[in-house]
């Protein structure tokens, strides 16, 4: 099975099946997402986050989009530390997050980690690790769970150029493709693992590996949203009709550094002026604007929702030392892995299990 570089990748956007109300919709939590960030950075700087603190500035594109083309009861495992927009579009509460960031009482994580490690397995987020990417392989098992029930769902991964390198993506990869299990491997190529650039990563590009995995992979434009929903649910509709799985390749740029303690100082210039110049979510308000469509109404919604979240997150109280210890381990049987809300209009018609 090739894997296939898509030439098209700018033209599924203009077969997407989506309405008005879904393009505002990725608009808007694409917005979401760099506003929350924005306001964590300043409160990091603050001195109110702990820790570091980390962003996607530049690639909301990916997450959003993905996330915008599954079905509820397809699990995500996991949103890495630039895939906030996956989170938002399943639903995460904002002041729960920014109490998260702040190290506050919280649903998320009851305060015991910053603003990386999180989940809600409610809404059928699995949080990650640092060890990447070991949730590949979760996600795999999701797949086999799938197909061994006879469920049409599929489960969705998020992972980095860095990751390639490992061999949990070759394990991910391997058994994927041998069972051709209901599987989308999201592959966030934004040039650099840390300091580290892909031409210092691998010999082959991991696009060209796919093929010997037997797994179906394409390349698109990562800061084209409607593109990334495109591949989303083309990956999906493949998955859930026995089609195996599929290896999407979003390029796209990371703007910052890994996190805010890193200056970037390796990133060549002109190359973050180039990405900035085809910047995810003015390219897209541009475009949406021309279909007149009010981006500055959604721009004033996002910033007041954001604006109230913080405020009511900084009333939160401490966690309490006594609680660390609790609930480190399962006791009694593990509850069944939640369902988020269906955002995608498309399936209103569609029955999917």
């Amino acid at each position: 099975m090739a894997a296939t570089r898509d030439a098209d990748a700018a033209g599924q956007s203009d077969r997407s099946p989506l309405t008005d109300t879904d393009r505002a919709g990725l608009l808007e939590y694409m917005m979401l997402m760099r506003a929350v960030e924005e306001e964590g950075l300043r409160l990091y700087k603050q001195g109110k986050v702990p820790g570091s603190f980390y962003d996607g500035r530049g690639q909301e594109a990916v997450c959003v989009g993905a996330t915008w083309a599954l079905h509820g009861s397809d699990p995500i495992s996991s949103p890495l530390i630039r895939d906030l927009g996956a989170h938002l579009v399943r639903g995460t509460d904002l002041v729960e997050l920014f109490r998260h960031y702040m190290g506050r009482s919280n649903t998320i994580s009851r305060g015991r980690e910053g603003n990386v490690h999180f989940g809600d397995r409610t809404k059928g987020i699995v949080g990650m690790i640092s060890m990447l990417p070991d949730m590949m392989v979760v996600a795999v098992g999701f797949a086999m769970a799938f197909r061994m029930r006879g469920e049409r769902r599929c489960a969705l991964t998020f992972f980095g150029d860095g990751a390639t390198s490992r061999g949990d993506w070759h394990e991910a990869m391997n058994w994927a493709g041998i069972d051709q299990l209901p599987v989308i491997f999201v592959f966030e190529n934004n040039q650099t693992a840390y300091s580290t650039p892909t031409s210092r990563q691998f010999a082959v590009d991991p696009v060209d590996r796919a093929a010997g995995y037997g797994v179906h992979a394409i390349t698109i434009d990562g800061n084209d949203v409607e593109a990334v929903f495109a591949a989303t649910s083309a990956a999906r509709t493949r998955a859930v009709e026995g089609g195996g799985p599929t290896l999407i390749e979003t390029q796209t740029m990371r703007m910052h550094g890994h996190g805010a303690h890193d200056d970037a100082g390796y990133m060549e210039k002109d190359v973050l002026e180039k990405w900035a110049a085809r910047d995810p979510i003015n390219s897209y308000a541009e475009r949406l604007r021309a279909d007149r469509v009010d981006v500055d109404a959604i721009q004033a919604r996002v910033t007041e929702t954001v604006s109230e979240a913080v405020d009511a997150a900084m009333t939160g109280p401490m966690p309490e030392p006594s609680e660390a210890l609790g609930d480190v381990f399962c006791q009694g049987e593990a509850e069944p892995i939640g369902e988020g809300p269906t955002r995608w209009s498309g399936f209103a018609q569609e029955v999917t299990k």
